[in-house]
C-alpha cells in the first residue's frame, strides 16, 4: 500500500496520545500542549493530579511505514469539552488508534464510543503505563466491549517500536477491512 493516509490517535486525557506522536514521528512534532488553567485543572486533573499541561487543539506527525506509506498521525484532545475540535479532526481520517489506559479503561468509552458513532475503523492500543496490572486479552475486551475484529495490541508509547507496531496492527486493520469492502 503506498501513498498516504490520515489517522488519528484519541483516547482520555493523560492516555499518551502526544507521547506515542512524539515518539514514532520523523518530523518535529506538533504540539498544542498548554498549562492548564486553574477552572481546566479543576476539570481535569481529578484522575491525574499531577497533569500540569493538555492538548488544547491537536498534536501532529509524520511517520513512513515500510519506505511508502505515509501516516499523518492527528492526536484529538482528550477532554469531552473539545469534542467539537474532535469531530472537526475525524473528517477524512482513514482510522484511528484508540489509546487506553487499564488504570481508567471506562475514561475510553467515550473515545471509543465516537469512533464506533463516525463509523472510522479503528484499532485499541492499550498504554502500558509503569504502575498498571497486566490483563487478560478476553477481560480487556468484555471490559471495551470490543467486536471480535477489532484488534487489540499491548504499546507502550514511549518506546519507538512498540508504538510503530501499534500503528501497523491498525494498518493492517484498514487493508482488510478495504479489501473486504471491495
Amino acid at each position: 500500500m503506498a501513498g498516504a493516509a490520515k489517522i488519528l490517535v484519541v483516547g482520555p486525557m493523560g492516555v499518551g496520545k502526544t507521547t506515542l506522536i512524539g515518539t514514532v514521528s520523523e518530523i518535529k512534532p506538533l504540539s498544542t500542549e498548554a498549562t492548564m488553567s486553574q477552572a481546566g485543572a479543576r476539570l481535569d486533573t481529578k484522575v491525574r493530579p499531577s497533569k500540569t499541561t493538555t492538548t488544547v487543539a491537536l498534536d501532529f506527525g509524520r511517520i513512513t511505514l515500510g519506505g511508502e506509506l505515509v501516516l499523518y498521525l492527528f492526536g484529538t484532545p482528550g477532554q469531552q469539552r473539545f469534542l467539537p475540535a474532535w469531530k472537526d479532526l475525524a473528517r477524512g481520517a482513514l482510522g484511528a488508534l484508540a489509546l487506553v489506559d487499564t488504570r481508567d479503561l471506562e475514561a475510553s468509552f467515550d473515545a471509543i464510543g465516537h469512533l464506533e458513532d463516525l463509523d472510522v475503523p479503528f484499532s485499541v492500543a492499550v498504554n502500558a503505563f509503569p504502575d498498571s496490572k497486566p490483563h487478560n486479552e478476553d477481560d480487556l475486551r468484555s471490559a471495551l466491549d470490543l467486536l471480535p475484529h477489532t484488534p487489540l495490541v499491548i504499546c507502550d508509547a514511549r518506546e519507538h517500536k512498540s508504538s510503530v507496531q501499534a500503528l501497523i496492527s491498525l494498518v493492517s486493520h484498514l487493508i482488510e477491512t478495504l479489501t473486504e469492502a471491495s
